[in-house]
């Protein structure tokens, strides 16, 4: 399988078809290129690899976006970790290591983005206030 084909499907299974076809829908002459390359690289290469499974990759991922202040992704990112089998209460404990390591201020919001999007997938919305 090539890479495009392994992280579209990859991206798939983990942020669902809806936010998937909802990007690539939205792409502009200016963004494809982007959607291309985080297609590819992103999830065809880096969530593809042995290495780690799905739900450590996505534990690292709300850590990192955590400690960047990466709020829109992280929102996106909980209801993920929930669409791969991730509790509640282990997105809860990554972000309180986060908190440890890069700062309560960033967990403090993180928090907040976390606790936005798990009500928000609970109501059935996408976290932007749509739904579906």
């Amino acid at each position: 399988m090539d890479m495009w084909s392994a992280g579209d499907a990859t991206r798939r299974s983990v942020l669902g078809d809806e936010h998937v076809d909802r990007a690539t829908a939205g792409a502009t002459p200016f963004t494809a290129d982007f959607q291309e390359l985080i297609t590819k690289y992103a999830w065809g290469e880096i969530w593809t690899r042995p290495g780690l499974d799905r739900r450590t990759r996505s534990c690292v991922t709300l850590a990192l976006l955590t400690a960047l202040g990466h709020e829109h992704e992280l929102a996106m990112h909980v209801r993920a970790a929930l669409r791969i089998g991730l509790t509640e209460e282990e997105i809860k404990e990554v972000l309180l290591q986060t908190a440890v390591y890069a700062g309560v201020p960033a967990a403090n919001r993180a928090f907040a983005v976390a606790r936005a999007a798990l009500e928000s997938d609970r109501n059935g919305e996408d976290g932007d206030g749509r739904t579906g």
